[in-house]
């Protein structure tokens, strides 16, 4: 099944394995700092320009036509950006798959035992431009297949409304009040080492 691609289309995804194949596509092609537009896998392969949202849908469907379920997570932040990537399993532990125009930010293998213990993972490289760790909720996974009738793999139009569903799903707190209280800064060699490739 090739969901909509063309042959040509779906093959390409298809070879882009191991995972970290996926995330080396996306590493390798624009960032769009502007976040104008939120583009469909298809518009991603055309346009070799990707921000987080559609980042996260173009590895998902990567990963479907592989034989994966296409799931995404947000990573809720304050006084920052949320992020989206998409996660995967195998052999019963997570791994997630991300652009970020921040290097901490990206492909985790899969070795979590639990999505909470995947989104820890990004806590100590998740900050704003203040030095302040900034990650505070994950998402349950979303199941793209609910969009299918939105055509969210191949349609021309802008999937928006694919992050305002995710923004709406239930999300479970990573840190207590009181850990809250007492963050940090982060380290100065790791906000440097952090924003190595940034486009600004």
């Amino acid at each position: 099944m090739t969901f909509g691609f063309t042959a040509r289309e779906a093959a390409f995804l298809r070879r882009l394995t191991p995972e970290c194949r996926i995330q080396q596509f996306l590493d390798d092609i624009d960032y769009d700092v502007a976040g104008r537009a939120c583009r469909s896998p298809r518009r991603v392969l055309r346009e070799r320009r990707v921000q987080c949202l559609d980042g996260a849908l173009f590895a998902a469907a990567a990963l479907r036509l592989q034989g994966h379920r296409p799931l995404i997570i947000d990573l809720e932040a304050e006084r920052d950006d949320d992020h989206v990537v998409a996660v995967f399993r195998r052999r019963n532990c997570w791994g997630a798959i991300g652009r970020s125009n921040y290097a901490g930010l990206r492909f985790r293998e899969p070795v979590f035992r639990t999505l909470r213990e995947l989104a820890l993972s990004y806590f100590e490289l998740y900050f704003n431009l203040r030095r302040q760790k900034t990650l505070r909720r994950y998402s349950v996974p979303l199941d793209l297949t609910r969009f299918d009738d939105c055509r969210w793999m191949t349609s021309e139009a802008d999937q928006r409304a694919i992050g305002a569903h995710l923004a709406q799903a239930r999300h479970f707190a990573l840190l207590t009040p009181a850990m809250t209280r007492d963050l940090g800064l982060v380290d100065r060699r790791l906000f440097e080492a952090g924003q190595v490739g940034r486009q600004r």
